[in-house]
């Protein structure tokens, strides 16, 4: 008896040995197979900055003498000006802009490939001479689909997935004679503001090496702030146009969701009905996206550029028939360029601080400055109150942007390592739903605000409870018009994030989003616009800065911004929905007045 024991005994260690070596391996197999993909990306990426580097060397050998560096700093308007008339050929322009790329991704790492097809590009390009962007560079989005690339959104799960076509706004900017030639690095999962993922690494601030581009359209706000690119396009589901473009120094704007087409749509055609007949079988998408569905809080896509004009240049582009032929449910509304051009007299709500985040000290001085100006300019500033933050924040804008407890996004990152950036902000995604709940209990009576986002987290819990959630925005989204009616209100002007954080605090701070997410939320059209930069003074009084709660987050939204002297501060400009001409006019108005940013060629 004794020996069949010792011989059990023997067997159940040898099995968990067994299995605990198996799980080992099996583990060790899994990280190599990741390792192996992260490599095979990032072989491909620099493989492409390796062509494009060489592609630059032949055009300059077969041009000896000729200087490319002025091309990239003459304004977008002067720049089509050039290439229509002929004194400038859209070649020149592409090489110029590729050669500039590649010196500003080495110091920023905000590139993830290289668009040869650009160059191919150019053979036909007289084809499309009558168009508004004709022979102009442009960068895109990594998550925007480029037939024969990835769309990663920074995850591994969507590496080695090719786009199967060019999505409906790339197909549009081509007819419209643009060349978009690089696509640029986002966040792991898009749904964060530090630009960083496992596969392409860290986009930095051409501003401050030391500082964050933002995110999600980080790498776009980084590349065209460092002058390799001039015009670009972003996606924004709570701020990701906007953060970069105010971090980096440039002009973003995010349209009411839906006048670009931003989700992928399929258009199936049926087969001939007779020989001969070319009818083709065609699939137009659009923007990829780890969490697709969300309603609470609406994505846009929209462009980011030097100055407001470019903003506005490209948006005439793109709100042309092709548009609404290729989507019929885009609202066939062609650019107003009357609206655009108007220079009566506005009358502009504003507000310093919405109650939730208490703006820094510079974000304060930019918005009084500005309202100063737009004063002195003719325009009458009026008080406006925004709705109650803390329920917006946390029953509408986390609860639904997490609806389903971050099941989807967490299922998108499983399988991969998780980017440092991110582990702060996904580590309460992770818990549990009972345990959040505990937590919530326990941390209530020291941090409500901190309590009340991770019960939010937890989402919904039914199909009931979302309709209900729905309603309650629709009705939100009414009471705000109403007010703004009853003001007569043809603008807001409002604070922007800022200025740039120092690394690693994004995933900490999500408490600091309030005053762009609302605005996806209402789907309203806004636009950022850099009015000045962070002076030592603004530095001083973070030392009294308290915070509207005086919580760890408050704390922390100090430290994320110290160290900031010289940096870009912006506004932000809001319109009601389907108003995006005259949004861009109040920038456009908000940008002349602060004269910063009136050279197309001020980059960091």
């Amino acid at each position: 008896m004794p020996d069949m024991d010792h011989e059990w005994t023997s067997l159940v260690a040898a099995l968990i040995c067994g299995t605990g070596v198996t799980v080992i391996f099996l583990n060790w197999l899994g990280h190599q197979k990741v390792q192996k993909k992260i490599q095979r990306a990032r072989a491909r990426r620099d493989a492409g900055l390796s062509q494009a580097q060489q592609t630059v060397q032949e055009f300059k050998e077969k041009n000896p003498g000729f200087d490319l560096s002025p091309i990239v700093d003459l304004p977008l308007a002067e720049l089509t000006k050039q290439i229509r008339a002929g004194s400038l050929q859209p070649d020149a322009v592409l090489h110029a802009y590729m050669d500039k790329a590649l010196e500003v991704n080495r110091k920023l790492n905000c590139c993830t490939d290289v668009l040869m097809e650009s160059v191919k590009q150019l053979s036909e390009i007289e084809s499309h001479r009558d168009g508004l962007l004709y022979g102009v560079p442009m960068s895109v989005k990594d998550n925007i689909a480029y037939k024969g690339h990835d769309t990663t959104c920074g995850v591994l799960c969507k590496l080695d997935d090719p786009a199967v076509m060019d999505s409906v706004v790339v197909t549009v900017l081509k007819r419209q004679g643009a060349i978009p030639f690089i696509k640029t690095n986002v966040p792991q999962g898009l749904l964060s503001y530090e630009c960083s993922n496992p596969i392409y690494g860290m986009t930095v601030n051409p501003c401050n090496l030391q500082k964050t581009c933002g995110g999600s359209s980080g790498g776009e706000g980084a590349l065209i702030g460092g002058g390799g690119s001039i015009l670009g396009m972003g996606t924004d589901i709570g701020g990701s146009i906007r953060i970069p473009a105010s971090f980096c120094g440039i002009c973003g704007f995010k349209p009411t969701s839906n006048r670009i087409r931003n989700v992928g749509a399929q258009l199936l055609y049926l087969k001939p009905k007779c020989a001969g007949q070319q009818i083709s079988n065609a699939i137009l998408c659009g923007a990829n996206s780890c969490v697709k569905g969300i309603k609470s809080v609406l994505s846009s896509i929209g462009p980011m550029a030097r100055d407001v004009e470019s903003l506005a240049l490209c948006m005439r582009a793109l709100l042309c028939e092709d548009m609404f032929t290729l989507d019929p449910t885009v609202p066939p509304l062609p650019f107003n360029q009357q609206l655009y051009e108007n220079t009566d007299r506005l009358r502009i709500g504003y507000y310093e601080n919405d109650g939730y985040l208490q703006p820094s000290p510079s974000m304060v001085r930019a918005l009084q400055e500005t309202k100063k100006l737009l004063e002195e300019a003719g325009h009458t500033l009026v008080p406006f109150k925004p709705p109650e933050m803390y329920t917006m924040m946390h029953e509408y804008i986390l609860k639904g942007a997490v609806a389903d407890g971050a099941v989807t996004l967490l299922s998108q990152i499983k399988g991969s390592p998780v980017d440092p950036s991110l582990k702060s902000q996904i580590m309460p995604y992770t818990f549990p739903r009972l345990v959040r709940k505990i937590l919530c209990i326990i941390i209530k009576p020291i941090y409500p605000r901190m309590a009340a986002v991770l019960d939010a987290v937890n989402g919904v819990n039914s199909v009931a409870e979302l309709w209900k959630q729905h309603h309650a925005i629709e009705n939100c989204i009414h009471q705000v018009i109403a007010k703004w009616k009853e003001l007569e209100l043809d603008v807001l002007l409002c604070p922007m994030l800022g200025p740039a954080y120092n690394f690693s605090y994004c995933g900490k701070l999500t408490s600091a989003l309030s005053n762009t997410m609302l605005y996806n939320l209402l789907n309203f059209p806004v636009g950022v616009v850099p009015v000045t930069t962070v002076t030592a003074e603004d530095e001083a009084k973070l030392s009294h800065y308290s915070g509207n709660f005086g919580d760890l987050w408050d704390k922390l939204f100090v430290k994320a911004v110290r160290g900031s002297v010289g940096l870009p501060v912006a506004v932000q400009c809001v319109s009601l929905p389907w108003q995006e001409e005259l949004c861009l006019r109040f920038m456009r108005e908000v940008e002349k007045l602060c004269a910063y940013n009136k050279s197309s060629n001020k980059t960091c």
